[in-house]
Formats: structure tokens, sequence, C-alpha cells
């Protein structure tokens, strides 16, 4: 994945506009407070399909971006595999990035 792209999910870990882990990020989606779900595309199976599910029960948008969970803690710091961010302007902002470079994601809408 883009060094950028890695270095901006940092930014918004450090900015205190992250959830992470799965059932954070779940009660983050419940409570109204995530923007944007993001996935390592090396999630386990169970893990993507209690993501989805309540992302869509929710309506949250969810990605599936082109890292493994490594990579994906290493820019945010913590065990990841999956992340919320919960702040509108930094969603936004992040699904234009990955718009702009197709083959960095997988919408799963």
């Amino acid at each position: 994945m883009n060094d950028k792209l890695l270095g901006f999910l940092g930014l918004i870990r450090r900015a205190g506009k992250m959830t992470i882990g799965c059932d954070p990020v779940v009660d983050s989606m419940a409570k109204g407070s995530a923007w944007l779900v993001l996935m390592a595309d090396d999630i386990s199976a169970n893990t993507k399909k209690v993501v989805l599910k309540n992302a869509k029960e929710y309506g949250v948008h969810t990605i599936v971006i082109k890292c493994t969970k490594e990579e994906l803690s290493f820019a945010v710091g913590k065990l990841a595999a999956v992340v919320s961010v919960d702040d509108e302007g930094f969603a936004k902002s992040l699904e234009k990035k990955l718009a702009d470079d197709k083959e960095e994601c997988q919408y799963d809408d």
C-alpha cells in the first residue's frame, strides 16, 4: 500500500479520530461515530462478515485496502485488521485519496 496513505492513517490515529479492532469498530458504528471502516485485505472471513453485516445495518461505508494486517498495524501503531475513521473530514479525505488510486482498495458496499 502507498506510504502516503499509511502515513495519513497514522495521522488520523494520532489525532484521536480512529477506532481499532473488530468489537470497538462495531461499537463505534452502533454509536454513530464511525464514518468509514477500513479492513486489511488479509482479514479473516469471520471478522469481515461481522464488520460488513454491522456496516450494512448502520449505513457505514466499508473499504478493503490493499495492505496486510501487519502493514495496517504498523501504520496505526497497534495490532489491527479493521479500523474506523471517526471524523467526517478525515473520512472524506481518505475516501478521495483511495478513489484517486483505484488499485489501492476494493469497495465492499
